[in-house]
């Protein structure tokens, strides 16, 4: 194992803190380091592998693809890439949608729909108008410099100004705050349904609806980050459903394909038609192999009923975590929403998930105190048991 990691130290960019393991396949919910050691995965590769490791049909699907087409271009039309279109379309409950490769590259996509739209605002003027954009305190969208604007915090910013300008930052859950930064110039409010690594904090329905009912009044975009918390993960297909609100944009991504690079963004109502050819483009973005991947995604989660299985896995996970923080004075507090839970700890985590590790469970933080947990959504409820006897004993030996 020390051999694989010395050889990708020397040779990698240094941009992540990785953990000293070599992972080598997958099955089901469990993970196989390249000893043989098994680990019971509670991060999904960051809420990506939904349907978790080595799902047949999902390989075979594939497979099947690159027997026949992995690439052409946007200049050309494939079947899977239409059947993708009708699925995302019919899932966001929204229009018409844009492929690309990742998340960050979604929001990029929505900044550019949120600054066209301040032009047809305004008229379609010679000159393009000033416009501002909302976004939320302890937000994460990406770090590429476009979605590196818009995430709020300062940790993530600081080395690489100036970026974007014309971005304001406002309260989580506080519609006061979001309120006292609209101006005329004010295009577009950008925030997830459940902030993810800043702590695993779900909106609040009042501030959702707020929000919602602002940018109707005051003619701006709603734009809903729904990278992580999208495809099921909340028990629906989408968070934002579970409030009842719909977005003027919407940014999907994770387990969109469930371990293909693919993300996307998806409008509706007033931003349906504000991108026109030419203003925007991706040389992968919804190649035949990753909008494949798609369209067997969503054929498994109709197939499986997954998020009915969410629905009835996730108050029993939350039980066990709420049970599990009562046992411990340094567990602050369990929030989440679905199968995206955060316990919030009164120390830092980086001890417990490595002895968590040592132990057989894969788990991630989101922040130094937080430890975040977005399991595949085929977990069983035995599966939630397993996972609290060992994060129990890694607590234990770690405090």
């Amino acid at each position: 194992m020390q051999d694989i990691i010395n050889t990708a130290e020397e040779h990698l960019i240094h941009t992540y803190n990785r953990y000293p393991l070599v992972l080598e396949k997958g099955e089901g919910v469990y993970l196989y380091d390249n000893t043989g050691k098994k680990y019971l995965d509670f991060s999904a590769g960051i809420a990506v592998f939904a349907l978790g490791y080595n799902d047949k049909r999902y390989n075979d699907a594939l497979k099947a693809q690159v027997d026949k087409l992995i690439h052409t271009s946007n200049y050309y039309y494939s079947k899977p890439m239409a059947k993708a279109a009708e699925n995302v379309t019919k899932a966001s409950g929204l229009d018409k949608v844009f492929f690309c490769n990742s998340g960050t590259e979604a929001l990029e996509g929505a900044v550019k729909v949120a600054r066209k739209y301040a032009t047809k605002r305004a008229g379609y003027n010679e000159e393009q108008p000033e416009s501002e954009i909302i976004a939320m305190e302890h937000s994460f969208h990406g770090r590429s410099t476009g979605a590196l604007a818009i995430t709020g915090n300062p940790k993530y910013q600081k080395d690489f100004r100036p970026l974007m300008p014309g971005v304001k930052f406002a309260k989580f859950n506080d519609l006061e705050s979001v309120k006292a930064l609209v101006t005329k110039k004010t295009v577009a409010i950008v925030m997830e349904p459940v902030q993810g690594e800043g702590g695993i904090y779900p909106a609040t329905k009042e501030f959702i609806e707020g929000v919602r009912a602002l940018c109707d009044e005051k003619d701006m975009l709603l734009i809903f980050d729904e990278v992580q918390c999208g495809m099921g993960r909340s028990g629906a297909m989408y968070a934002c459903q579970k409030y009842g609100v719909k977005p003027d944009v919407l940014t999907t991504a994770k387990a969109l394909g469930c371990g293909v690079p693919v993300g996307a963004f998806v409008v509706g109502g007033k931003a349906k038609d504000v991108l026109e050819a030419g203003d925007h483009g991706s040389t992968y973005g919804g190649n035949p192999l990753v909008t494949a991947a798609i369209n067997e995604v969503f054929e498994i989660f109709a197939k499986d009923r997954i998020l009915d299985h969410v629905n009835e896995v996730a108050p029993y996970l939350e039980e066990q975590l709420d049970a599990l923080a009562a046992k411990f004075d340094c567990i602050k507090e369990r929030r989440g929403l679905g199968l995206m839970q955060g316990l919030e700890f009164s120390v830092p985590v980086g001890d417990i998930v490595k002895k968590a590790m040592d132990n057989g469970l894969i788990l991630i933080s989101a922040g130094t105190h937080i430890i975040r947990f977005v399991p595949p959504l085929v977990i069983t409820k035995e599966n939630v048991d397993e996972m609290i006897a060992i994060l129990e004993k890694s607590i234990e030996t770690s405090l």
